[in-house]
Protein backbone atom coordinates (compact mmCIF):
# COMPACT_ATOMS: atom_id res chain seq x y z
CA UNK A 1 0.00 0.00 0.00
CA UNK A 2 1.46 3.31 -1.04
CA UNK A 3 1.70 5.91 1.70
CA UNK A 4 1.11 9.61 1.05
CA UNK A 5 4.15 11.81 0.59
CA UNK A 6 5.75 12.08 4.03
CA UNK A 7 7.97 14.62 5.76
CA UNK A 8 9.83 14.24 9.03
CA UNK A 9 9.89 16.24 12.24
CA UNK A 10 10.59 15.76 15.95
CA UNK A 11 7.71 15.05 18.32
CA UNK A 12 7.36 17.52 21.17
CA UNK A 13 4.08 16.40 22.75
CA UNK A 14 0.68 14.84 22.11
CA UNK A 15 -2.36 16.31 23.85
CA UNK A 16 -6.16 16.43 23.75
CA UNK A 17 -5.96 12.98 22.09
CA UNK A 18 -6.10 14.37 18.57
CA UNK A 19 -3.37 17.03 18.56
CA UNK A 20 0.43 16.91 18.57
CA UNK A 21 3.12 19.55 18.43
CA UNK A 22 6.18 18.83 16.30
CA UNK A 23 9.37 20.69 15.48
CA UNK A 24 10.34 20.94 11.81
CA UNK A 25 13.96 20.72 10.63
CA UNK A 26 14.04 24.52 10.30
CA UNK A 27 13.04 24.94 13.96
CA UNK A 28 9.42 25.92 13.29
CA UNK A 29 6.84 24.37 15.64
CA UNK A 30 3.47 23.35 14.19
CA UNK A 31 0.41 21.44 15.41
CA UNK A 32 -0.70 18.34 13.52
CA UNK A 33 -3.70 16.02 13.73
CA UNK A 34 -3.43 12.57 15.32
CA UNK A 35 -6.11 10.09 14.18
CA UNK A 36 -5.19 7.50 16.83
CA UNK A 37 -7.56 7.55 19.84
CA UNK A 38 -5.67 4.84 21.75
CA UNK A 39 -3.05 5.19 24.46
CA UNK A 40 -0.26 4.89 21.86
CA UNK A 41 2.06 3.48 24.52
CA UNK A 42 5.61 3.39 23.18
CA UNK A 43 4.54 4.88 19.86
CA UNK A 44 5.15 8.53 20.48
CA UNK A 45 7.65 9.68 23.06
CA UNK A 46 9.01 13.23 23.05
CA UNK A 47 12.05 13.27 20.81
CA UNK A 48 10.86 10.50 18.48
CA UNK A 49 10.84 11.13 14.75
CA UNK A 50 7.38 11.80 13.34
CA UNK A 51 6.52 11.21 9.69
CA UNK A 52 3.53 13.32 8.67
CA UNK A 53 1.42 13.85 5.56
CA UNK A 54 -0.17 17.06 4.27
CA UNK A 55 -3.74 17.37 2.99
CA UNK A 56 -4.78 19.76 0.25
CA UNK A 57 -8.24 20.11 1.82
CA UNK A 58 -8.49 23.83 2.55
CA UNK A 59 -11.34 23.24 5.04
CA UNK A 60 -9.11 21.37 7.47
CA UNK A 61 -8.01 23.38 10.50
CA UNK A 62 -4.92 21.15 10.83
CA UNK A 63 -3.79 20.11 7.33
CA UNK A 64 -0.98 17.84 8.55
CA UNK A 65 -1.57 14.27 9.82
CA UNK A 66 0.71 12.10 11.96
CA UNK A 67 1.25 8.90 9.96
CA UNK A 68 4.30 7.08 11.37
CA UNK A 69 6.67 7.15 14.30
CA UNK A 70 10.31 6.18 13.88
CA UNK A 71 11.88 4.93 17.09
CA UNK A 72 15.55 5.54 17.99
CA UNK A 73 16.37 1.91 17.05
CA UNK A 74 14.89 2.39 13.55
CA UNK A 75 11.59 0.61 14.15
CA UNK A 76 8.66 2.16 12.29
CA UNK A 77 5.15 2.29 13.71
CA UNK A 78 2.05 3.27 11.75
CA UNK A 79 -0.03 5.28 14.22
CA UNK A 80 -2.73 6.34 11.75
CA UNK A 81 -5.35 3.67 12.47
CA UNK A 82 -7.08 4.35 9.15
CA UNK A 83 -4.18 2.64 7.40
CA UNK A 84 -4.91 -0.73 9.05
CA UNK A 85 -8.08 -1.33 7.03
CA UNK A 86 -6.44 0.00 3.88
CA UNK A 87 -3.46 -2.35 4.06
CA UNK A 88 -5.68 -5.33 4.92
CA UNK A 89 -8.05 -4.54 2.05
CA UNK A 90 -5.14 -4.43 -0.38
CA UNK A 91 -3.88 -7.79 0.90
CA UNK A 92 -7.37 -9.28 0.53
CA UNK A 93 -7.69 -7.98 -3.02
CA UNK A 94 -4.30 -9.42 -3.93
CA UNK A 95 -5.14 -12.73 -2.17
CA UNK A 96 -2.06 -12.49 0.04
CA UNK A 97 -3.89 -13.59 3.20
CA UNK A 98 -3.80 -17.34 2.62
CA UNK A 99 -6.57 -18.14 5.09
CA UNK A 100 -9.00 -15.81 3.27
CA UNK A 101 -7.80 -16.16 -0.32
CA UNK A 102 -10.84 -18.15 -1.52
CA UNK A 103 -13.20 -15.18 -1.21
CA UNK A 104 -13.67 -13.06 -4.32
CA UNK A 105 -16.13 -10.39 -3.16
CA UNK A 106 -14.90 -7.86 -0.60
CA UNK A 107 -17.48 -5.50 0.92
CA UNK A 108 -16.20 -2.88 3.39
CA UNK A 109 -18.13 -1.31 6.27
CA UNK A 110 -21.27 -3.47 6.23
CA UNK A 111 -23.87 -3.04 9.00
CA UNK A 112 -24.51 -6.19 11.02
CA UNK A 113 -25.21 -7.60 14.45
CA UNK A 114 -27.57 -7.07 17.36
CA UNK A 115 -25.45 -4.25 18.80
CA UNK A 116 -25.63 -2.07 15.69
CA UNK A 117 -22.06 -2.59 14.48
CA UNK A 118 -20.25 -2.28 11.17
CA UNK A 119 -17.97 -5.10 10.11
CA UNK A 120 -14.72 -3.97 8.51
CA UNK A 121 -15.03 -6.49 5.68
CA UNK A 122 -17.73 -8.90 4.59
CA UNK A 123 -16.21 -11.54 2.29
CA UNK A 124 -18.38 -13.60 -0.03
CA UNK A 125 -17.90 -16.44 -2.48
CA UNK A 126 -20.33 -18.89 -4.05
CA UNK A 127 -20.56 -22.16 -2.08
CA UNK A 128 -18.80 -20.64 0.94
CA UNK A 129 -20.36 -19.22 4.09
CA UNK A 130 -20.16 -15.45 4.36
CA UNK A 131 -17.01 -14.35 6.22
CA UNK A 132 -17.03 -11.40 8.63
CA UNK A 133 -13.61 -9.85 9.28
CA UNK A 134 -12.94 -7.35 12.06
CA UNK A 135 -9.55 -5.59 11.81
CA UNK A 136 -7.56 -4.29 14.79
CA UNK A 137 -4.48 -2.10 14.44
CA UNK A 138 -1.73 -3.42 16.71
CA UNK A 139 1.09 -1.07 17.69
CA UNK A 140 1.80 -1.85 21.36
CA UNK A 141 4.95 -3.99 21.62
CA UNK A 142 7.06 -5.55 24.34
CA UNK A 143 10.07 -7.78 23.60
CA UNK A 144 9.02 -8.18 19.94
CA UNK A 145 5.50 -9.30 20.97
CA UNK A 146 2.61 -7.17 19.75
CA UNK A 147 -0.36 -6.70 22.05
CA UNK A 148 -3.95 -5.52 21.73
CA UNK A 149 -5.64 -3.53 23.14
CA UNK A 150 -3.42 -0.72 24.44
CA UNK A 151 -6.30 0.62 26.54
CA UNK A 152 -9.62 -0.74 27.80
CA UNK A 153 -11.98 -1.01 24.84
CA UNK A 154 -15.71 -1.44 25.24
CA UNK A 155 -16.03 -1.09 21.47
CA UNK A 156 -13.61 -3.98 20.97
CA UNK A 157 -15.52 -6.07 23.48
CA UNK A 158 -18.72 -5.42 21.54
CA UNK A 159 -17.07 -6.55 18.31
CA UNK A 160 -16.07 -9.88 19.85
CA UNK A 161 -19.61 -10.48 21.08
CA UNK A 162 -20.93 -9.70 17.60
CA UNK A 163 -18.44 -12.09 15.96
CA UNK A 164 -19.45 -14.90 18.32
CA UNK A 165 -23.08 -14.38 17.38
CA UNK A 166 -22.16 -14.47 13.68
CA UNK A 167 -20.33 -17.77 14.23
CA UNK A 168 -23.33 -19.25 16.04
CA UNK A 169 -25.39 -18.42 12.93
CA UNK A 170 -23.19 -20.76 10.90
CA UNK A 171 -21.10 -18.07 9.22
CA UNK A 172 -17.33 -17.56 9.30
CA UNK A 173 -15.99 -14.94 11.72
CA UNK A 174 -12.44 -13.58 11.90
CA UNK A 175 -10.68 -11.17 14.23
CA UNK A 176 -7.62 -9.89 12.35
CA UNK A 177 -4.76 -8.22 14.22
CA UNK A 178 -2.65 -6.16 11.81
CA UNK A 179 0.75 -5.59 13.43
CA UNK A 180 1.69 -2.13 12.19
CA UNK A 181 5.00 -2.04 14.08
CA UNK A 182 8.06 -3.30 12.23
CA UNK A 183 9.47 -4.87 15.40
CA UNK A 184 6.51 -7.17 16.12
CA UNK A 185 7.23 -10.87 15.58
CA UNK A 186 4.42 -12.51 17.58
CA UNK A 187 1.08 -11.54 19.10
CA UNK A 188 -0.81 -11.95 22.37
CA UNK A 189 -3.87 -10.35 23.87
CA UNK A 190 -3.11 -7.64 26.45
CA UNK A 191 -5.03 -9.18 29.32
CA UNK A 192 -3.16 -7.05 31.83
CA UNK A 193 -4.73 -3.95 30.22
CA UNK A 194 -8.24 -5.22 29.48
CA UNK A 195 -9.03 -8.56 31.18
CA UNK A 196 -12.61 -8.46 29.90
CA UNK A 197 -11.40 -8.25 26.32
CA UNK A 198 -8.96 -11.10 26.94
CA UNK A 199 -11.72 -13.27 28.39
CA UNK A 200 -14.03 -12.50 25.46
CA UNK A 201 -11.27 -13.36 22.98
CA UNK A 202 -10.83 -16.75 24.66
CA UNK A 203 -14.59 -17.29 24.47
CA UNK A 204 -14.56 -16.29 20.82
CA UNK A 205 -11.83 -18.81 20.01
CA UNK A 206 -13.74 -21.55 21.81
CA UNK A 207 -16.84 -20.53 19.84
CA UNK A 208 -14.93 -20.97 16.56
CA UNK A 209 -14.01 -17.38 15.73
CA UNK A 210 -10.71 -17.45 13.83
CA UNK A 211 -7.88 -15.32 15.20
CA UNK A 212 -5.32 -14.13 12.65
CA UNK A 213 -2.29 -11.93 13.28
CA UNK A 214 -0.08 -10.68 10.45
CA UNK A 215 3.19 -8.74 10.39
CA UNK A 216 4.01 -5.87 8.08
CA UNK A 217 7.04 -4.32 6.44
CA UNK A 218 7.72 -0.70 5.57
CA UNK A 219 9.36 0.19 2.29
CA UNK A 220 11.48 3.31 1.84
CA UNK A 221 12.53 5.44 -1.10
CA UNK A 222 15.66 7.53 -0.53
CA UNK A 223 15.27 7.10 3.20
CA UNK A 224 11.63 8.18 3.33
CA UNK A 225 8.89 5.62 4.19
CA UNK A 226 6.82 5.18 1.06
CA UNK A 227 4.75 1.99 1.40
CA UNK A 228 3.30 -0.43 3.94
CA UNK A 229 2.70 -4.11 3.21
CA UNK A 230 1.27 -7.09 5.12
CA UNK A 231 3.70 -9.97 4.73
CA UNK A 232 3.14 -13.10 6.80
CA UNK A 233 1.21 -14.63 9.64
CA UNK A 234 2.87 -14.44 13.06
CA UNK A 235 2.33 -16.81 15.99
CA UNK A 236 -0.33 -16.24 18.62
CA UNK A 237 0.98 -16.58 22.14
CA UNK A 238 -1.72 -17.96 24.40
CA UNK A 239 -0.98 -16.83 27.93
Amino acid sequence: MQLPLLQSAVLLRRYKRFLSDIELPNGEIITIHCANTGAMTGCGEAGDTVWYSTSDNLKRKYPHSWELTEKPNGDLVCVNTIRANQVVQEALQQQRIAELADYQTILPEVKYGAENSRIDFLLQQTALADCYVEVKSTTLMESAVGMFPDAKTERGQKHLRELMQIKRQGKHAVIFFAALHSGIQAFRVAGQIDPTYADLLRQAQQCGVQVLSYACVFHKEQGVPSALELTHRIPLIDK
